[in-house]
Order: structure tokens, then sequence, then C-alpha cells
């Protein structure tokens, strides 16, 4: 998206970096352009002029290029779909930070709060779909499935949300189109959702950890002891109790804008702000020290 352009070079400039910026061809001349303003406001400060640049040709050939600039590149950080975070992940010799894919989970216990289990699904859905933070699955404690799962099936449809489910979602409401395998695995970045009944929380850590991908999770419940289990059990860079998922955001967290939400565990996890775009380096100064 165009805006990265903006965020990534602001970001990389206040942390003391250099940046090359490479976009998708859908927006490559909105982001050529931006880039180009950008270069130049900062030039006209005192920056250096190759501070920031963008490369120009969407050929996939010159990504594969710098991958391997391992003298020149200090770090690669792909944003974008599924194919192109994997493709930088296995040919990079230069560093990488995985980031972006979301396939992002609500668990809604038994002792759930119905009303707020409903606002919360409905925005983390809703809001934003296209955002790699936004819900793609439901999981639902099968002792409340006859009385929570028709009344967000209505809630989730009334929204124009593409309804999936299991066996035991479709059985209570005649709204939900049977799910695939492929489903419970899936970023949709749409208006689609599934929803699966699991028969306790441990089932539901287990379908989570099975097909998500360490992005964000969230549990809807008045149960201190499951929360707790919730937080420590789950595996991703943002877990929640009873919040919506598209709370993870650089913005949100506090760190102003961000340059990607990492997936991974170092150096850097979540939402990456100037902070985790800078590195370290030990100064000394001596008057004659040794090592004894």
């Amino acid at each position: 998206r165009p805006n990265v352009t903006a965020d990534a070079a602001g970001l990389c400039l206040k942390a003391g970096n250099a940046i090359i910026l490479r976009g998708g061809s859908e927006a490559i001349n909105s982001n050529i352009i931006i880039a180009g303003i950008l270069h130049e406001a900062a030039v006209n400060e005192g920056l250096p002029p190759n501070c920031i640049q963008i490369v120009r040709d969407t050929n996939r050939e010159y990504v594969d290029a710098m991958l391997r600039l391992k003298d020149y590149i200090d770090v690669i950080i792909p944003r974008g779909g599924a194919s192109l975070i994997q493709k930088v992940i296995q040919n990079a010799t230069v560093p990488t930070i995985e980031t972006g894919i979301g396939i992002v989970s609500i668990f809604v216990n038994h002792d759930a709060d119905f009303e707020m289990a409903k606002k919360i699904i409905i925005n983390s859905k809703c809001s934003y779909p296209a955002v790699c933070n936004a819900l793609d699955k439901i999981l639902v404690h099968e002792k409340i499935k006859e009385d929570f799962i028709p009344l967000i099936v209505d809630a989730l449809t009334e929204n124009d949300v593409e309804v999936r489910g299991c066996q035991s979602t479709q059985a209570l409401s005649s709204q939900v189109i049977p799910a695939t395998e492929d489903d419970w695995g899936a970023e949709y970045l749409s208006l689609k959702a599934c929803i699966r009944v699991v028969k306790d929380i441990e089932e539901a850590i287990e379908i989570i950890t099975r097909y998500d991908s360490k992005h964000t999770e969230s549990i809807i419940t008045n149960n201190y002891k499951h929360a707790r289990k919730f937080l420590y059990e789950v595996d991703a860079a943002a877990v929640y109790v009873n919040a919506a998922t598209r709370l993870t955001d650089g913005g949100v967290f506090g760190l102003g804008a961000e340059i990607g939400i990492s997936t991974q565990k170092l150096h850097a996890r979540g939402p990456m702000g100037v902070n985790q775009l800078t590195t370290t380096k030990y100064i000394i100064y001596g008057s004659g020290q040794i090592r004894e």
C-alpha cells in the first residue's frame, strides 16, 4: 500500500538508516511519486542524496538480486502476501524479518459475555478485513454452541460476512457454508470467516498452534485461570483477553508508525517502530586499560 512507502521511509530516517523501497505493481506509480517527494524533502534538509531510493521496475529479478546483496543491505523486511514472504525467507542471504501473514483466531470460552464477544468479533472481522490483524477463525466452546453460534452467524451475515463452519456449526444455522480443511489455516483478507466448535480451551490452543501464524490471538472469557492459561500457552506476537485483534498495530501500541508486524521471535516481535530499526554499538573511551 502507498502509505507503507511514507511510513517506512520516515521510520528508517528517524532511526538513522537509508532505505531502498520496492512496491508492488498495483500501486507502483503512486509509490514512485511519494518516494520522490520524500527524497526531495530529505535532500533539501541536508540528508544524503541516496538516503531514500525506490526500485522503479516491478520485475521480480530485481528482488532476487537484492536478496543477495549482503555486503550492502543490513536487513530485508518483506511486506505482502505469503508467497512474497516465503520467497524472501527461503532465498535471501541478507538477514530478514518475517512480517505480515496473519492467520488470526478468537476463542469464545463457555463463560464469555455474549454481547462483548459479538462486539469484539464484528470489530475484529469487519472494521478492515484486508489487513493482517483481521479475524479469520472463531473457536466456540461446545457448552455455548447452541446459544452463541446462531447469534454470531446472524451478526456476521448482517455485516456481509460469508460464514463457513464445521458440521456442528452448520447444524445450528442454515447460513453457514461447509468449511474445508484449508479454511482452518486460511488468511482470508476479505469478508469471510470460519467457525469451529471445540470441546475445551486445550483443544482451542491446539488448533491455534496447528493452523495459525503466531501473529495475533484473543480469548473471550470471564475465567481468570483460563485467561492466564491462554496468555501463557498461546505462542503469538500479541495475545489478548477480552479485546479485538485489530488492536495489534504500532500506532495503537504507542510506537507511532510501524514498518511491519514481526511474527518471528528475534530480534523483534510484534509491531515494529523506530526502536526496532536500530542496533547496538559499544563505544569505549580508555586511558590505557588492558585486560588482566
